[in-house]
């Protein structure tokens, strides 16, 4: 089986089970709004994502030397992007716009990773 089959079908599981338990989860903690447990249940769907993290880790430390730096440099990209977002965000708060929620954070991390990823490709073609 091929490195990249491999990933996807690693990538793809995980983000199954993420989906099933986060909704699991939500169901759960909907109906057992009292429960002394629910903070562990309210957490579950992180054990799935650290599978997914695993299996872009696995992924990318399969690529060739060029494929491994246009990965880190989309990935300083992202990360760069997203501290000045974040922060900025932050500070507009302290001003009246409305609080946002942690959970966007890795949303908007891997979108600025695939348009670090576009202008990296685009760079080394």
């Amino acid at each position: 089986m091929s490195e990249t089959r491999r990933y996807v079908i690693h990538f793809s599981a995980a983000m199954t089970a993420y989906a099933v338990v986060l909704v699991a989860s939500i169901l759960l903690i909907r109906a057992n709004q009292d429960a002394w447990w629910r903070y562990f249940v309210a957490v579950t769907p992180v054990v799935p994502i650290i599978f997914a993290v695993m299996a872009v880790v696995r992924r990318v430390r399969t690529l060739d030397e060029l494929q491994q730096r246009i990965q880190l440099e989309a990935l300083a990209f992202a990360f760069a992007c997203t501290a000045v977002l974040t922060f900025t965000y932050g500070f507009l708060e302290l001003v009246g716009l409305p609080h946002l929620d942690w959970l966007w954070v890795l949303p908007l991390m891997s979108v600025l990773w695939a348009v670090g990823l576009a202008i990296a490709s685009w760079r080394y073609r």
